[in-house]
């Protein structure tokens, strides 16, 4: 199933509550509404993830802002032929020049986004997971958040690592592979639901609110 539309997600998120009553203590908590999040496909959008990996949100946003100044139309030659100085000049970091000129080429060289939108989840993970500086929780941001995918948890997000580990009352933060078994063994089908919900949970929590399932 996919995430197309704020009703979809809306639908998601009552079937991932009569799935798991324990997440009613954490909807109460989580602001409300809790928004569709939706990126741009392709290149663009995943480039934009790639700007946001280990920087803060406003950092990320900065650096995107002056990104797309310099390339609004993201034009994949326009990149590859790009000084790396004058991307450094951005605000990239010389692995993330790495990135996107290897991301750049790879479209030159064939490399489909609109194919993957066509592709079972597993193997379009696995196919952006082949791209140069594209791991796990990159691919699992595309995946959500450019192509909608409804059954995606990006265990590797430190922010759902904390919500959860909150919302369980657990004494330390749970690492990437508890959180992933936790949400295939209890959420799946409707685990970009719940990745939705505890985002939202770990923005409420952060201003100074609190809550134990």
């Amino acid at each position: 199933m996919l995430l197309t539309c704020q009703q979809d997600l809306d639908e998601a998120l009552e079937r991932l509550l009569m799935q798991d009553r324990r997440l009613l203590a954490v909807r109460k908590v989580a602001s409300s509404p809790i928004a569709l999040r939706k990126r741009e496909q392709g290149l663009k959008g995943l480039i934009a993830i790639v700007l946001a990996q280990q920087v803060s949100v406003a950092s990320a946003r900065a650096i995107a802002a002056r990104f797309y100044e310099a390339f609004p139309a993201c034009k994949a030659q326009d990149l590859v032929e790009s000084e790396d100085e004058g991307l450094r000049a951005l605000s990239l970091s010389r692995p993330k020049v790495r990135t996107v000129k290897a991301l750049a080429k790879a479209v030159l060289d064939g490399f489909d986004f609109n194919a993957l939108a066509t592709m079972p989840v597993d193997e379009a993970h696995e196919q952006l997971c082949a791209l140069h500086g594209v791991g796990p929780w990159t691919a699992q941001i595309y995946l959500l958040f450019c192509l909608g995918h409804g059954d995606v948890f990006p265990a590797g997000d430190l922010a759902l690592q904390i919500a959860v580990g909150k919302a369980l009352g657990l004494d330390e933060k749970p690492d990437a592979v508890f959180v992933a078994e936790l949400a295939k063994a209890h959420w799946a089908p409707e685990r970009s639901a719940a990745a939705h919900l505890f985002w939202a949970y770990y923005h409420a929590i952060k201003s100074g609110r609190d809550g134990v399932v």
